[in-house]
């Protein structure tokens, strides 16, 4: 085991006693008297299975079959989500064969961050996750169940999903995906066309052409976002079945993987012989194993985020020092865009998840030694899924990957360290990644230009004002101000400039996530400027420094700006597009390090 590996695990072990002691009691004391139903009055449990079919309110009425709920964030506007519309059927049918029923418990939002990116209802998407996790837990609180299934994919679905689940962590939780869509446009030539649009050199029709052709399809986004992190996490975690995250929807395979989790699930519940509940699988070398596979990825960014999140509603507390550690041990293993050319399917074709967890339980850089969905051992997840005659079959991963451009083992990486870097300094504390970003980028020093708002870049890029070297300063982003939005409408301005041959870079308390591309980016600054964050009193010509190599994030002379008046909050972004009904979230929500949650300490 890598030392390394072995200090960081100890040290969120020891700082993570208590509050991890709490959760586990609170978790064995819901477990302690057995399949809840059971003890629900007759009224109450009427109620619990009026719409069934004869045979299920017969099974339901004893407590000696597994009753399994059914949480989906399905909806079919949503190309991620839209496959979801039959999985009830097929989970019920795969329920009754394993002894089991199924009920659809309660559905949770999802929404887009690809569809809001750039305008108001983008002030919602980060506290999204939190009403996914309190929508979680109002479905579960029926206490009619002794299983769950969260059927969920991209950027705050599955966090959220975990976080709820996580209050019922007495039960067995399996996370069942839908999948990519198939390959559309190459993601490099989408990225070329969406700078010659910011450059003004093609129009709104052509993008739209551009745009249609990459996301044409049922399933989800196939570029190495948050989304697609998220499905990566629940592999490594083990909460997901193995090979599982990046099989297309619609497929054979596909189906028989949801089934496969139906059985999964009904055999870990408190009937059997082998109970294993979620509290149980999602411990602190599970939450290091998924920091490990972030940072071997060169996955989103949004994680730095999430992951804190998750692990405290398990009780572990984490911090972006145990990240910016592991991320000095772990080796970038793979290159799908935005960090190389490739999609996941295309990385999935090249060996995929199976491929780096064997190689990297191989190298000391995992924990072996966990419970999974599967039960002990993550080795178990160094298989692949197969389709033998309408049956599903698990062979052995490949020992060598088929695409060196894709794919690695820890012997030949990609580069010696992960995807992700902490920098610090007067100005505070915020993530870089770096797994996008070209070498020569890495480190800039230049004169600040201060933004308000992404539309005041864009303006100032349309009149011809950012033809220099500069940091752009985006402040008052953060969770506190408004929601913390993803900043993407500035990546394709930023691009081209750094093409015509300017050293630019971003610094924010707001976000980029997994997209986050070729530009150098210091984001989600902590303390926010709403809480006080220097970010807030930088002004235009103040000299920034970003060093991702040193870890450095400063305002030079910083020391002069302390007495500077930070500017008034712009209330404009707390109303319209429902905004105004998350004045609670923005008052409540932590800094980014730990996890801009309304469920944690301020």
């Amino acid at each position: 085991m890598n030392p390394v590996l072995e200090s960081v695990t100890e040290r969120i072990t020891k700082r993570s006693a208590t509050s991890r002691g709490d959760y586990l009691a609170r978790m064995h004391a819901a477990a302690g008297d057995g399949p809840v139903r059971g003890g629900l009055a007759c009224s109450n449990l009427a109620h619990g299975f009026a719409a069934c079919g004869s045979a299920e309110k017969q099974a339901l009425k004893g407590d000696v079959v597994p009753n399994i709920g059914i949480v989906s964030a399905y909806n079919d506007m949503l190309s991620a989500h839209q496959p979801f519309e039959t999985y009830p059927a097929v989970i019920r049918k795969a329920a009754a064969a394993n002894g089991a029923v199924a009920q659809f418990a309660g559905g949770v939002p999802a929404m887009c961050d690809g569809v809001t990116q750039g305008t108001d209802g983008m002030d919602l998407s980060l506290f999204s996750r939190d009403v996914i996790a309190l929508s979680t837990a109002v479905a579960l609180s029926h206490n009619m169940f002794d299983a769950v299934l969260c059927l969920g994919i991209c950027d705050k679905i599955v966090p959220g999903l975990l976080i709820g689940a996580l209050s019922f962590g007495h039960l067995p939780v399996v996370f069942v995906p839908a999948g990519p869509m198939v390959s559309g446009l190459g993601n490099k030539e989408k990225a070329r066309i969406r700078e010659e649009y910011a450059a003004g050199r093609i129009g709104r029709d052509e993008l739209l052409d551009a745009e249609s052709a990459a996301y044409h399809a049922p399933g989800t986004c196939t570029f190495y976002g948050t989304a697609n992190s998220n499905q990566m996490l629940m592999e490594f975690m083990g909460l997901q079945l193995p090979g599982g995250s990046f099989v297309n929807p619609g497929t054979e395979l596909r189906d028989l993987l949801t089934q496969d989790a139906v059985a999964t699930v009904s055999k870990a519940t408190h009937l059997g012989d082998d109970y294993l509940p979620l509290a149980e699988v999602l411990d602190e070398k599970a939450i290091v194993n998924g920091i490990v596979g972030l940072l071997a990825t060169g996955g989103s960014t949004n994680h730095t985020i999430h992951l804190v999140a998750i692990a405290a509603a398990a009780g572990i507390q984490i911090d972006w020092q145990d990240f910016a550690e592991l991320s000095n041990v772990v080796p970038q293993l793979s290159r799908v865009y935005p960090n190389g050319t490739a999609d996941v399917n295309h990385f999935h074709a090249a060996g995929g998840l199976g491929f780096m967890i064997n190689d990297m339980l191989d190298n000391g850089l995992l924990h072996e030694d966990v419970n999974t969905i599967l039960g002990r051992g993550l080795r178990d997840f160094c298989q692949e899924p197969t389709v033998n005659a309408g049956k599903l079959g698990w062979t052995d991963v490949q020992s060598e990957s088929l695409d060196a451009d894709i794919l690695r083992p820890c012997s030949n990486p990609f580069s010696a360290h992960g995807g992700l870097q902490l920098v610090t300094g007067n100005l505070g504390r915020a993530i870089v990644k770096i797994s996008a970003v070209d070498a020569r980028h890495h480190s800039i020093t230049a004169p600040a230009r201060v933004f308000h708002s992404q539309q005041a870049f864009v303006d100032a890029f349309n009149n011809n004002e950012l033809e220099r070297d500069f940091v752009a300063v985006l402040s008052r982003q953060g969770p506190r101000a408004n929601g913390m939005p993803e900043l993407h409408k500035l990546t394709p301005y930023l691009g081209v400039l750094q093409n015509r041959g300017f050293k630019v870079a971003l610094v924010t308390d707001g976000r980029m996530s997994g997209a986050s591309g070729k530009v150098l980016s210091a984001i989600q600054v902590t303390p926010e400027a709403v809480a006080g964050g220097p970010i807030a009193k930088v002004r235009d010509g103040d000299m920034i420094c970003i060093d991702a190599e040193k870890g450095e994030l400063s305002l030079n002379g910083g020391d002069a700006f302390g007495s500077r008046m930070a500017p008034e909050v712009d209330s404009s972004a707390h109303s319209g597009m429902g905004r105004e009904l998350f004045a609670a979230f923005r008052e409540r929500a932590t800094g980014a390090e730990k996890g801009a949650s309304l469920f944690g300490e301020r």
